[in-house]
């Protein structure tokens, strides 16, 4: 048997497309897009690259977006007026401030001095609250996550009832993601379990899975062994292992690996995603998606 294949850049074209139409037709009827403000401090070139994607994709959806570029010397106090200036502008329905900031800026204060309802990333307090408590409260999931429940169901995996095992906590992926499937509602409503670098036997636990949601940072991590067959397994880790010459571009580039064995998963797996391709496209996409809610939710639409 060999898993099918649950491709992220298949899908984030389907949600991009579906994201397009209903910003034009909510242009059509309100006469206003959706908003997005991306501050960048500073010239870090991952940040840069990052945020040049972002900015492709709300242009392609059909927002509004500022780029709002800071130098790397900006005063804590300047950043939070900033903030605070896009906090009060109606036509601005999300705010991002790219990560890394510089040493001398406080990034959880900046964090949270972001307005809850323009948190289009899911991360201020309130947001991960609201997540907590679930249903008609959460406004914002995180990206990560809400993309890899996105792919889960829009592959056609029963979640009802499942055994789900999330292999890592972090604030970011791991905590929210076991949160949210395990929350009354369709692409939820399973027993999870989360497991970390502190568990012990940690194969016996991925084995019981139906559902395998993998964000350790370790690179092949998770055995074939491990993997219950039939399973659904999300590989969320991006792990930069060497560099290789692009047979497109003739330039170097890095060597991704998950932090599942793809090669040999797939032939016990039901479903796999592959790295890169899974869940990476799906970040940038769930961001629009959420931009997208912060208008709905100000026109009491949502």
């Amino acid at each position: 048997m060999t898993a099918k294949l649950i491709k992220g850049t298949e899908i984030r074209e389907q949600i991009l497309e579906e994201i397009t139409a209903e910003v034009a037709e909510i242009k059509a009827k309100y006469g206003k897009v959706p908003g997005l403000v991306t501050i960048l401090v500073g010239s870090n070139p991952a940040s840069i690259s990052y945020v040049t994607l972002k900015i492709q994709t709300a242009h392609r959806v059909g927002f509004k977006e500022v780029q709002d570029n800071q130098p790397p010397d900006i005063s804590e106090a300047a950043l939070l007026a900033l903030i605070d200036k896009y906090n009060k502008d109606d036509s601005i329905n999300g705010i991002l401030v790219q990560l890394p900031l510089p040493k001398h800026i406080d990034e959880k204060k900046v964090l949270n001095a972001i307005d809850p309802d323009k948190d289009v990333d899911g991360f201020h307090p309130v947001n991960v609250g609201r997540l907590m408590i679930g249903g008609s409260e959460v406004k914002y999931p995180p990206c990560t996550p809400a993309g890899i429940q996105e792919l889960i169901v829009r592959a056609g995996v029963e979640t009802k009832g499942a055994e789900v095992v999330v292999v890592g906590r972090s604030n970011i992926v791991g905590k929210p993601i076991a949160n949210m499937m395990v929350q009354k509602g369709p692409g939820a409503n399973a027993t999870v379990t989360i497991v970390h670098t502190g568990t012990r036997d940690l194969a016996s636990h991925c084995k019981r899975a139906d559902i395998l949601i993998v964000a350790a940072g370790v690179p092949d991590l998770v055995k074939p062994e491990w993997i219950k067959p039939g399973a659904c397994v999300i590989d969320v880790g991006v792990n930069r292992v060497g560099e290789k010459i692009s047979e497109k571009t003739g330039k170097k580039v890095a060597i991704l690996k998950g932090d599942v064995d793809f090669d040999r998963a797939k032939e016990i797996a039901g479903y796999i995603t592959p790295v890169p391709g899974g869940v990476g496209p799906m970040t940038i996409t769930m961001l629009m998606k959420n931009t997208l809610k912060s208008l709905k939710f100000g026109l009491g639409i949502a």
